[in-house]
């Protein structure tokens, strides 16, 4: 990526806020950003959204591939380290076990999309903090191949 571009003018990005965008609305039946803009400006739009949105990939240990700007605020973290950074580093000890976690994606997963989630999560310094009614949904590409999960929240409640 050349350095005067921003992350969400990235081709790579743009196609996959496209495909975050694109499932969300097939899956949900609704969209998260107005469907008639352009793919840059929903790009822009979405990194810059006042909500959190995430994506981990297929990996046996999903690492995340997108996080807006709230969301690299939320957690502390920087775009090179959120996309080496594995998913369920982000949930906190007292939250889901990983077998409760490991059938909350796999529901999601059969299911296509929840939008009951909560949980307790962890940034990078330790800070924990709870969301309530974040939606999940699966990552589908046009040729019906999965790609991975995605979630977005609007609030989220500090606990320290």
């Amino acid at each position: 990526m050349g350095q005067n571009i921003e992350i969400w003018q990235d081709p790579a990005i743009i196609a996959w806020t496209e495909l975050l965008l694109d499932s969300y609305e097939r899956l949900l039946g609704r969209s998260l950003l107005p469907p008639e803009w352009t793919a840059l400006e929903r790009s822009h739009a979405l990194y810059h959204a006042p909500f959190v949105v995430v994506s981990h990939g297929t990996e046996a240990n999903p690492i995340f591939n997108y996080g807006n700007r709230v969301a690299l605020d939320l957690w502390g973290l920087t775009w090179e380290e959120l996309i080496q950074f594995p998913s369920r580093a982000t949930v906190g000890e007292d939250t889901l076990s990983e077998s409760e976690r490991a059938k909350m994606l796999a529901r999601v997963r059969k299911t296509g999309y929840i939008d009951d989630y909560r949980g307790i999560r962890v940034s990078k310094t330790g800070r924990r903090f709870r969301i309530d009614n974040a939606i999940v949904w699966n990552t589908i590409d046009r040729d019906g191949i999965y790609r991975g999960q995605a979630a977005t929240f609007a609030s989220w409640t500090f606990l320290e």
